[in-house]
């Protein structure tokens, strides 16, 4: 076999490797942009049997972005209820908040207990919040988490004025209360389609729950969506 015999196929097999290695570097170039991550959402939809709402109160804090980064890697949105006055003092949080793919709910100004405060002093609680999470960049809350879940007439009535919502919970986390790490992945395990569980923004014991209970949704078929302004239910995002 002469020398330009054996050239020739080596040329059309070097070809084939450069092409082969083009079309590999095209999927990979493309991966990047909207076309797979179409492709990636629709088959992550698909794996979901059910949505549930991750929710966080009492932010944004010096908590937040090991927050945010735990929830990033681990492939979960959640909402956070933010109070007012923390977010006026700490607006690039709440941008952070934003840009990491959380939606932001209003959770009052400064925590009172509103059932025992009078139509405008709730009133002011809850405009003055709507008002600093906008300008804090995280947009105009459609959702209301009332502090300690205590409601009535008057505060819903608020509510309604500022076409808010009210969100309170179907699992509590007990993470305000001391709940060690296993008790809070335990309290997310119960949860089921459509519903919501109370989590807080500053908790170490939830922070360190985080990848276990992506995995616990994972392994029930469950995503983490967000909380539908109309029924007050988890949906798909």
């Amino acid at each position: 076999m002469s020398t330009g015999t054996r050239t020739r196929p080596l040329t059309t097999a070097l070809a084939a490797v450069a092409l082969t290695a083009a079309g590999t570097l095209t999927v990979n170039a493309t991966d990047a942009g909207a076309a797979p991550a179409t492709t990636a959402s629709a088959s992550a939809a698909a794996a979901c049997n059910g949505y549930v709402g991750l929710t966080f109160d009492d932010g944004p804090s010096s908590s937040t972005p090991a927050l945010l980064s735990a929830l990033t890697r681990n492939g979960l949105r959640a909402t956070m209820f933010n109070q007012g006055n923390y977010a006026a003092a700490n607006p690039s949080r709440v941008q952070a908040q934003v840009n990491a793919g959380m939606w932001v709910g209003n959770h009052s100004y400064t925590h009172p207990h509103l059932t025992q405060l009078g139509q405008a002093q709730i009133d002011s609680e809850i405009s003055r919040t709507q008002q600093a999470i906008a300008s804090a960049g995280g947009g105009t809350p459609k959702l209301f988490r009332p502090p300690y879940g205590e409601t009535n007439s008057t505060v819903r009535a608020v509510e309604a004025k500022y076409g808010l919502t009210e969100i309170i919970w179907n699992v509590d986390s007990q993470d305000w209360n001391g709940a060690s790490t296993d008790a809070i992945v335990q309290a997310a395990g119960r949860l089921g389609n459509g519903q919501v569980i109370l989590m807080h923004d500053w908790s170490a014991n939830t922070l360190a729950a985080i990848p276990r209970i992506a995995q616990g949704l994972t392994a029930r078929g469950l995503c983490a969506g967000r909380i539908s302004p109309q029924t007050g239910q988890a949906v798909a995002p």
